[in-house]
């Protein structure tokens, strides 16, 4: 008779007796020993612009090989990639990609990182370790777009060895992150702290909502725990909302709102705030000291880029990043 185990990869914490699959879809208790469904199958393979992670302060106009496979820890309503993370592996179109094979595309595709990401990374948490390992060892870096809902021992352990993580802090809210997303808001922010610590380079996303996470004092609130927690040169991504998936009867997240969040978190001292998934000029990186543009994007492309050294060009400032 098998024995019944808890996973302890994320906060969720599954009880599974023996042949249970937990929530994420992934992982099978198969006689007392838990098993990834998912190992060396991703589901998505795509060689995208590192700007479009988003990290804006890593090896810009570079380009990331992406991998994900199927599942994941949470169940946001307005996940837009819901069609593989929400889907259970055997209904998705799958690769057959072990961790070298990972590698040699990223090296035959000239990518310079390698990034986990459209699902949530910390469900095939044994394939990207086992990619990372390799990855290293040719000078590839890696990355990762994460909702940051894992524990704390293995996010140490893989910290150890990951070059940078753009973290989705959804909202600022407990009842948020209860009601829209199935989770709690405490163990993101834990795992934001754990991946300072560890030295990992991060940037935090933001998907801002209308009438669900838009409330100016909240982005405050918000912006407030990262320049205490985290320090002011984090880059912050406020992103558009459209309607998808479950939030189709919300409308698109206006402009103005955007600016407002954007204006808000520089006003608690942030230095590098930015809006996405609309063209505007807070697109760029700009000097926090002489306010000239540093780097000038469009889209996911980069029109200039006046670093030198990882400074600035025109006034010599460091610009806290990985430049090369």
């Amino acid at each position: 008779m098998g024995k019944t185990v808890q996973c302890e990869l994320c906060p969720t914490e599954c009880i599974l007796k023996d042949y249970q699959i937990g929530g994420c879809r992934v992982r099978i208790n198969k006689g007392g020993i838990l098993y990834s469904l998912v190992y060396g199958k991703p589901c998505a393979v795509h060689v995208d612009p590192i700007e479009k992670k988003p990290f804006f302060h890593f090896l810009p106009a570079t380009t990331a090989f992406s991998i994900a496979t199927a599942g994941c820890v949470l169940g946001c309503k307005f996940c837009q990639n819901w069609q593989i993370s929400q889907a259970n592996p055997e209904d998705t179109d799958n690769y057959n990609m072990l961790p070298d094979e990972v590698v040699r595309q990223a090296i035959f595709n000239g990518c310079r990182s390698i990034t986990y990401t459209y699902t949530e990374p910390a469900v095939f948490y044994e394939y990207m370790y086992d990619t990372v390992q390799i990855a290293k060892r040719f000078n590839i870096k890696n990355t990762m777009h994460t909702c940051g809902y894992i524990k704390e021992k293995p996010l140490r352990e893989l910290s150890r060895h990951m070059d940078a993580a753009d973290v989705d802090l959804k909202a600022f809210t407990e009842n948020f992150y209860s009601r829209i997303c199935g989770g709690r808001l405490r163990p993101v922010l834990d795992a934001l702290v754990v991946l300072k610590e560890e030295g990992v380079w991060i940037e935090i996303t933001n998907l801002v909502i209308s009438t669900l996470n838009d409330d100016i004092r909240q982005i405050k609130e918000m912006s407030r725990w990262i320049v205490n927690n985290l320090g002011t040169d984090v880059p912050l991504h406020f992103s558009r909302f459209f309607p998808y998936y479950k939030l189709k009867d919300l409308p698109p997240t206006p402009f103005e709102t955007l600016k407002d969040a954007r204006n808000t978190a520089l006003d608690t001292g942030l230095k590098y705030v930015y809006i996405g998934n609309i063209s505007s000029e807070a697109e760029n990186t700009f000097c926090p000291k002489c306010r000239n543009t540093l780097i000038e994007r469009i889209g996911y492309f980069v029109k200039q880029n006046n670093l030198s050294g990882g400074k600035c060009r025109f006034c010599g400032t460091v610009i806290p990043g990985i430049w090369s």
